[in-house]
Protein backbone atom coordinates (compact mmCIF):
# COMPACT_ATOMS: atom_id res chain seq x y z
CA UNK A 1 0.00 0.00 0.00
CA UNK A 2 1.35 3.45 -1.06
CA UNK A 3 1.91 6.11 1.66
CA UNK A 4 -0.26 9.08 1.32
CA UNK A 5 1.84 12.41 0.52
CA UNK A 6 -0.55 15.22 -0.29
CA UNK A 7 -0.08 16.35 -3.71
CA UNK A 8 -0.40 19.95 -3.30
CA UNK A 9 1.00 23.34 -1.14
CA UNK A 10 0.99 23.06 2.55
CA UNK A 11 -1.57 25.65 2.47
CA UNK A 12 -4.11 24.30 0.45
CA UNK A 13 -3.63 20.96 2.28
CA UNK A 14 -4.97 22.70 5.51
CA UNK A 15 -7.48 24.44 4.39
CA UNK A 16 -9.34 20.94 3.15
CA UNK A 17 -8.56 19.30 6.51
CA UNK A 18 -10.50 22.67 8.20
CA UNK A 19 -13.35 22.22 5.50
CA UNK A 20 -13.77 18.33 6.71
CA UNK A 21 -13.89 19.43 10.38
CA UNK A 22 -16.50 21.92 9.45
CA UNK A 23 -18.48 18.82 7.76
CA UNK A 24 -18.12 16.84 10.71
CA UNK A 25 -19.13 19.41 13.22
CA UNK A 26 -22.25 20.06 10.85
CA UNK A 27 -22.77 16.61 11.05
CA UNK A 28 -22.81 16.70 14.91
CA UNK A 29 -25.59 19.42 15.09
CA UNK A 30 -28.09 16.84 12.83
CA UNK A 31 -31.04 15.67 15.98
CA UNK A 32 -32.59 12.94 14.26
CA UNK A 33 -33.54 11.54 10.91
CA UNK A 34 -34.23 13.48 8.18
CA UNK A 35 -36.99 12.33 5.23
CA UNK A 36 -36.60 13.67 1.52
CA UNK A 37 -38.48 13.20 -1.69
CA UNK A 38 -35.92 12.86 -4.02
CA UNK A 39 -36.80 12.41 -7.68
CA UNK A 40 -39.92 11.00 -6.77
CA UNK A 41 -38.59 8.57 -4.35
CA UNK A 42 -39.13 8.96 -0.40
CA UNK A 43 -36.00 8.43 0.90
CA UNK A 44 -35.84 8.76 5.02
CA UNK A 45 -32.15 9.34 6.17
CA UNK A 46 -31.11 8.45 9.60
CA UNK A 47 -28.61 10.58 12.06
CA UNK A 48 -25.58 7.79 11.58
CA UNK A 49 -26.22 8.25 7.72
CA UNK A 50 -24.64 10.29 5.57
CA UNK A 51 -27.57 12.69 3.39
CA UNK A 52 -27.18 12.56 -0.23
CA UNK A 53 -26.74 15.55 -1.82
CA UNK A 54 -29.38 17.56 -4.10
CA UNK A 55 -29.58 15.73 -7.15
CA UNK A 56 -28.77 18.83 -9.10
CA UNK A 57 -25.39 18.99 -7.22
CA UNK A 58 -25.72 14.99 -7.39
CA UNK A 59 -22.76 14.18 -10.25
CA UNK A 60 -22.63 10.48 -10.01
CA UNK A 61 -26.16 10.06 -9.72
CA UNK A 62 -26.84 12.08 -13.13
CA UNK A 63 -23.98 10.55 -14.76
CA UNK A 64 -25.12 6.97 -13.54
CA UNK A 65 -28.62 7.74 -15.27
CA UNK A 66 -27.35 8.20 -18.25
CA UNK A 67 -24.79 5.57 -18.27
CA UNK A 68 -27.33 2.66 -17.38
CA UNK A 69 -28.64 0.26 -19.36
CA UNK A 70 -31.38 -2.21 -18.71
CA UNK A 71 -28.99 -4.54 -18.93
CA UNK A 72 -26.76 -3.55 -16.78
CA UNK A 73 -25.84 -5.66 -12.84
CA UNK A 74 -24.74 -2.93 -10.99
CA UNK A 75 -22.57 -2.48 -7.82
CA UNK A 76 -23.56 0.08 -5.35
CA UNK A 77 -20.40 0.56 -3.39
CA UNK A 78 -20.92 2.55 0.19
CA UNK A 79 -24.68 3.04 -0.83
CA UNK A 80 -25.20 4.74 2.51
CA UNK A 81 -29.23 5.44 2.30
CA UNK A 82 -29.48 3.02 -0.48
CA UNK A 83 -30.57 6.20 -2.87
CA UNK A 84 -28.30 5.62 -5.91
CA UNK A 85 -29.31 2.07 -5.63
CA UNK A 86 -32.66 2.74 -5.80
CA UNK A 87 -32.28 4.97 -8.59
CA UNK A 88 -30.12 2.33 -10.54
CA UNK A 89 -33.13 -0.09 -9.99
CA UNK A 90 -35.40 2.10 -11.89
CA UNK A 91 -33.66 0.78 -15.11
CA UNK A 92 -31.12 -2.01 -14.43
CA UNK A 93 -32.04 -5.45 -13.96
CA UNK A 94 -29.84 -6.43 -10.88
CA UNK A 95 -28.13 -4.01 -8.51
CA UNK A 96 -26.11 -5.09 -5.29
CA UNK A 97 -25.92 -2.15 -2.66
CA UNK A 98 -22.82 -2.33 0.31
CA UNK A 99 -21.74 -0.06 3.32
CA UNK A 100 -19.50 -0.50 5.82
CA UNK A 101 -21.53 1.30 8.58
CA UNK A 102 -24.38 -1.15 9.57
CA UNK A 103 -27.01 1.61 10.40
CA UNK A 104 -26.38 2.75 6.72
CA UNK A 105 -26.95 -0.84 5.69
CA UNK A 106 -30.54 -0.70 8.41
CA UNK A 107 -31.48 2.48 6.69
CA UNK A 108 -31.00 1.63 3.16
CA UNK A 109 -32.75 -1.76 3.49
CA UNK A 110 -35.66 0.27 4.86
CA UNK A 111 -35.70 2.71 1.82
CA UNK A 112 -35.36 0.26 -0.66
CA UNK A 113 -38.09 -1.84 0.79
CA UNK A 114 -40.36 1.64 1.16
CA UNK A 115 -39.87 2.14 -2.58
CA UNK A 116 -40.71 -1.33 -3.25
CA UNK A 117 -37.13 -2.37 -4.88
CA UNK A 118 -36.58 -5.59 -2.78
CA UNK A 119 -37.35 -7.72 -5.81
CA UNK A 120 -34.26 -6.02 -7.30
CA UNK A 121 -31.84 -4.84 -4.82
CA UNK A 122 -29.83 -6.37 -2.08
CA UNK A 123 -28.50 -4.73 0.44
CA UNK A 124 -25.38 -6.33 2.63
CA UNK A 125 -22.61 -5.01 4.93
CA UNK A 126 -19.62 -5.02 3.51
CA UNK A 127 -16.04 -3.26 3.80
CA UNK A 128 -15.24 -2.57 -0.24
CA UNK A 129 -15.50 -5.97 -1.86
CA UNK A 130 -15.20 -8.34 1.47
CA UNK A 131 -18.78 -9.34 1.05
CA UNK A 132 -18.72 -9.57 -2.82
CA UNK A 133 -18.60 -11.72 -5.21
CA UNK A 134 -19.10 -12.03 -9.00
CA UNK A 135 -18.97 -9.33 -11.47
CA UNK A 136 -20.59 -5.90 -12.40
CA UNK A 137 -21.02 -4.21 -15.01
CA UNK A 138 -21.52 -0.88 -13.38
CA UNK A 139 -19.51 0.26 -10.25
CA UNK A 140 -20.94 3.25 -8.34
CA UNK A 141 -18.60 5.07 -5.66
CA UNK A 142 -18.39 7.99 -4.35
CA UNK A 143 -15.38 7.71 -1.85
CA UNK A 144 -14.36 9.79 1.20
CA UNK A 145 -13.05 12.90 -0.30
CA UNK A 146 -10.74 13.89 2.67
CA UNK A 147 -7.28 11.67 3.74
CA UNK A 148 -7.86 12.38 7.60
CA UNK A 149 -8.81 9.32 10.06
CA UNK A 150 -12.77 9.12 10.34
CA UNK A 151 -13.61 10.15 14.09
CA UNK A 152 -16.53 7.35 14.25
CA UNK A 153 -18.59 5.00 11.47
CA UNK A 154 -20.44 8.41 10.28
CA UNK A 155 -17.64 10.14 9.17
CA UNK A 156 -16.06 6.86 7.40
CA UNK A 157 -18.33 8.08 4.55
CA UNK A 158 -16.62 11.21 3.95
CA UNK A 159 -12.85 10.84 5.82
CA UNK A 160 -10.48 8.08 4.58
CA UNK A 161 -7.59 8.01 6.42
CA UNK A 162 -4.05 8.35 4.05
CA UNK A 163 -6.46 7.24 1.06
CA UNK A 164 -6.13 3.74 1.64
CA UNK A 165 -9.83 2.71 0.88
CA UNK A 166 -9.69 4.40 -2.04
CA UNK A 167 -6.82 2.72 -3.20
CA UNK A 168 -7.74 -0.65 -1.92
CA UNK A 169 -10.71 0.54 -4.45
CA UNK A 170 -8.68 0.83 -7.65
CA UNK A 171 -6.41 -2.11 -6.59
CA UNK A 172 -9.22 -4.40 -6.53
CA UNK A 173 -12.15 -3.67 -8.57
CA UNK A 174 -10.75 -4.95 -12.00
CA UNK A 175 -11.62 -8.20 -10.50
CA UNK A 176 -15.35 -7.84 -10.13
CA UNK A 177 -15.77 -5.64 -13.65
CA UNK A 178 -17.13 -7.68 -16.57
CA UNK A 179 -14.91 -7.52 -19.50
CA UNK A 180 -16.50 -4.20 -20.58
CA UNK A 181 -17.89 -3.13 -17.49
CA UNK A 182 -17.07 0.71 -16.16
CA UNK A 183 -16.74 2.29 -12.95
CA UNK A 184 -18.61 6.00 -12.32
CA UNK A 185 -16.77 7.46 -9.62
CA UNK A 186 -17.44 11.44 -7.90
CA UNK A 187 -15.03 13.38 -6.49
CA UNK A 188 -14.41 16.76 -5.59
CA UNK A 189 -11.30 19.36 -5.13
CA UNK A 190 -11.89 19.44 -1.67
CA UNK A 191 -10.32 16.64 -1.41
CA UNK A 192 -6.65 15.49 -3.54
CA UNK A 193 -8.16 15.45 -7.20
CA UNK A 194 -4.44 15.19 -8.67
CA UNK A 195 -3.60 11.62 -5.84
CA UNK A 196 -6.30 10.47 -7.44
CA UNK A 197 -5.67 10.86 -10.94
CA UNK A 198 -2.40 9.52 -10.28
CA UNK A 199 -4.33 6.16 -8.28
CA UNK A 200 -6.56 5.93 -11.22
CA UNK A 201 -3.47 6.10 -13.76
CA UNK A 202 -0.97 3.78 -11.34
CA UNK A 203 -3.92 0.68 -11.31
CA UNK A 204 -4.35 0.83 -14.91
CA UNK A 205 -7.64 2.48 -15.41
CA UNK A 206 -8.54 4.93 -18.33
CA UNK A 207 -10.49 8.26 -16.85
CA UNK A 208 -12.94 10.37 -18.88
CA UNK A 209 -14.87 13.39 -17.23
CA UNK A 210 -18.60 12.53 -17.69
CA UNK A 211 -19.82 16.37 -15.47
CA UNK A 212 -17.83 18.99 -13.93
CA UNK A 213 -19.79 21.58 -11.20
CA UNK A 214 -18.06 24.55 -10.23
CA UNK A 215 -19.61 25.58 -6.86
CA UNK A 216 -19.95 28.87 -4.64
CA UNK A 217 -17.73 27.27 -1.99
CA UNK A 218 -14.98 26.96 -3.78
CA UNK A 219 -14.73 23.39 -4.73
CA UNK A 220 -15.61 22.24 -8.01
CA UNK A 221 -17.09 18.05 -8.30
CA UNK A 222 -16.46 15.83 -10.93
CA UNK A 223 -17.79 12.26 -12.04
CA UNK A 224 -15.46 10.35 -14.06
CA UNK A 225 -15.95 6.76 -16.02
CA UNK A 226 -13.19 4.72 -15.44
CA UNK A 227 -12.74 1.81 -18.47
Amino acid sequence: MREYTPMMAAAEARKRVAWQDKVYREHLRRSGPLVLDYQGRKISVDRNVVAPVPYEFNLLAQAARKELQAADSVLDMGTGSGVQAILAASKAKRVLAVDVNPEAVTCATKNVAMNGMASRIQVRQSDLYTKVSGRFSLILFDPPFRWTAPRDLWERSTADEGYRTLQKFLRESRAYLTKDGRIILGFGSSGDIAYLKSLIKANGFRRRQLLKLPQKNGWTYFAFRLT
